[in-house]
C-alpha cells in the first residue's frame, strides 16, 4: 500500500465539500454496479466484471475523500486514505488493493484475471461497497 506520508505530500489537495458531486458520484457507482450485476460471469467477462467492481469501490472511495474535504490525484492514496482512517478494515483495504492490482495488469499489459479470484472474494466485494457507502453516509 501507497504510504500515507507520500500521498499527503504529493497527491492530496485540500477542497471544499461539494454535496452535489458526492451524490454523483455515488449515483454512477450504485449505476455501475447495476450493470455488473446483469453481466454473465465466465472465462471472457470476468476480468471486465473485476475491473468494474474495482471501479465502484474506487468511485465510492473519491465520493468519501470528498466528503473529507480531500482530493487525491492518485488511485492508491484512495486506498491509503480508507485505511488510514479505518484501520479495522485492514483486510479489505488489502483486497481493494489487490483488485488495484489485477485491473492494472489487466489494463496496462492485457492479462486476464483469474474467474477463481472473482469467486473467492464476490461476496467481499459487495461487502465493501457497503462498507463504503456507510461510510460516506455518515461522513
Amino acid at each position: 500500500m501507497m504510504d500515507w506520508n507520500e500521498c499527503e505530500e504529493k497527491y492530496l489537495k485540500r477542497v471544499g465539500i461539494d454535496s452535489e458531486r458526492i451524490g454523483s458520484i455515488t449515483e454512477k457507482a450504485e449505476a455501475r454496479l447495476k450493470f455488473i450485476k446483469t453481466t454473465n460471469i465466465n472465462q471472457e467477462t470476468v476480468s471486465f466484471i473485476v475491473e468494474g467492481y474495482y471501479e465502484v469501490i474506487k468511485e465510492l472511495l473519491v465520493a468519501y475523500l470528498l466528503g473529507k474535504e480531500l482530493k487525491s490525484s492518485n488511485h492508491q492514496c484512495l486506498i491509503s486514505y480508507f485505511y488510514k482512517e479505518n484501520p479495522d478494515y485492514e483486510h479489505e483495504a488489502k483486497l481493494i488493493y489487490q483488485l488495484s492490482f489485477y485491473r492494472n495488469r489487466l489494463n496496462y499489459y492485457g492479462e486476464s484475471i483469474p474467474i477463481t479470484f472473482y469467486e473467492k472474494n464476490k461476496e467481499e466485494f459487495e461487502e465493501i461497497i457497503k462498507i463504503i457507502k456507510n461510510l460516506i453516509k455518515n461522513a
